[in-house]
């Protein structure tokens, strides 16, 4: 196996622990490798499976597979007509995840669709790669795959597909867009990134050939792609957010049970949504008019099924909520008799939104020790960033506490202990970036990794440091 083989395979095992540590309903994991243009090949390349009862991976799980090596190319998976649909061939050509949440209704799954017989609970997420990223700036001469009826897929969106992600889960715990997903597709990003510096990694041994003569230029360009790409890894940085939302959450839940008569921010987002819904009827389906509330609505919802923090939410109203409600009230007199109350409306959803940090209220909860209360609104409004890693410390300590009544609090603590690994490692790898990045610009064997004119990049496997159980599986 080849050095580039062997830190895909790293790669390929960080993102499988890291979703099976996260996603604590997913059993298997498993990753294709998809490409190149315009064959698309999908070969199943790594798969994981968590062992019942534990937080154990067993690795290379010896079940049969039509994309198994070496694997089925575009032209056997794509979808067309008298041929079985696959959620495969649906992720490639539209770059879009597919989830079977009720086995029975999977219109994608072949043995249903050949034997009558369901499949099982999935969730498949293709990992996309900007084309500019991989091929440079001029893309006009790329073949592209085409469609049943011969017209070129891709050619239209700036992302190719490098890979797809397939996760079983436990019956009945995966929904389409559920928080088990935003989390995949988060994920996903990381391993198009993790790909494409292996994808980087392998022209620079290539280009080795000619170094003295290209040095300088090929050191500029390294140096841009690396830094991006060590940029991107802080996608780890946005998960440990996800878990501080999820504690948020717990905190804003607690206080609207003892505090039911306030006016929080999901009553006051159903009356706006209703208020829209009210007059829906009156219009013309389709209409421009129509189609500006279907927006607002969106918006609204989103906001709703959000845990983001205050100020974050505060800017939400202001950009994607209070100007399209301006819009929709100054092009129609629809809402006229309700101008005053959507008003009022917006006014008290702008207060709401900071009611989890009002000191008065956090005092007058009187069944959780004052000093648990104080610190758990501290933690739940911290924005986690590489400046704050002692807040990782804080957090860990503060979810040992029985007393606190946090949801899940176990697997919180244990997913923000394995992120722990990830966040305290970046700065290493940044480190040897640089010192890397160094060593080609000047010509000195700077870094350890670097001998006799090769250029050795660490993989990024501190996910292998992980307690299996993190996110990502087939």
């Amino acid at each position: 196996m080849s050095s580039i083989e062997n830190l895909l395979d790293n790669t390929h095992r960080s993102m499988i622990r890291a979703l099976l540590t996260c996603l604590g309903d997913a059993t298997k994991v498993t990753i294709y490798n998809i490409g190149p243009m315009p064959t698309l090949q999908a070969v199943r390349r790594t798969s994981g499976e968590r062992l019942e009862g534990s937080d154990e991976i067993v690795w290379g799980v010896p079940t049969a597979s039509d994309y198994a090596y070496p694997g089925k190319s575009w032209e056997e998976y794509k979808d067309r007509p008298d041929h079985v649909l696959e959620a495969m061939g649906w992720c490639v050509e539209k770059q879009e995840s597919w989830t079977a949440e009720n086995p029975f209704d999977d219109v994608r799954s072949v043995r249903k669709q050949l034997r009558g017989e369901p499949e099982d609970f999935y969730h498949m997420e293709p990992v996309l790669v900007k084309k500019t990223d991989l091929y440079g700036a001029d893309t006009a001469c790329l073949e592209y795959p085409l469609d049943f009826q011969g017209k070129r897929i891709w050619q239209d969106t700036e992302f190719v597909v490098a890979a797809v992600i397939k996760i079983h889960f436990r019956p009945f715990t995966i929904r389409r867009d559920d928080r088990s997903t935003k989390i995949i597709r988060e994920l996903s990003r990381s391993l198009g990134t993790e790909l494409l510096s292996l994808y980087l990694h392998e022209d620079l041994l290539t280009a080795q050939k000619d170094f003295a003569r290209q040095r300088l230029e090929s050191c500029q360009e390294l140096a841009h792609e690396l830094r991006n790409t060590m940029i991107k890894f802080g996608f780890v940085f946005s998960v440990v957010n996800a878990q501080i939302g999820m504690i948020r959450q717990a905190w804003e839940e607690e206080l609207r049970k003892a505090f039911p008569d306030l006016e929080w921010k999901q009553a006051l987002l159903d009356r706006l949504s209703r208020l829209i819904r009210s007059k829906l009827p009156l219009r013309d389906a389709g209409g421009a008019l129509t189609r500006q509330c279907e927006a607002l609505l969106a918006a609204q919802e989103e906001l709703a099924l959000q845990s983001l923090l205050p100020a974050q939410e505060q800017s939400w109203l202001m950009n994607r909520i209070w100007p399209k409600w301006r819009k929709l009230m100054e092009g129609s007199s629809v809402w006229e008799r309700e101008q005053m109350e959507i008003s009022g409306l917006l006014e008290k959803l702008k207060r709401s939104l900071a009611l989890g940090q009002d000191p008065d209220l956090a005092g007058r909860i009187g069944h959780i020790p004052r000093s648990l209360v104080e610190e758990w609104v501290r933690l739940s409004y911290v924005d986690f960033t590489a400046d704050r890693l002692r807040v990782l410390d804080d957090l860990l300590r503060f979810l040992e506490n029985p007393a606190l009544p946090v949801a899940r609090r176990l697997q919180i603590r244990k997913s923000l202990q394995s992120l722990k690994v990830l966040v305290e490692i970046i700065p290493e790898m940044e480190e040897k970036a640089n010192r890397m990045i160094q060593s080609l610009r000047y010509g000195n064997n700077v870094e350890k990794g670097i001998a006799g004119g090769r250029c050795e990049i660490p993989a990024f496997d501190s996910c292998s440091a992980l307690p299996e159980g993190s996110v990502l599986s087939d």
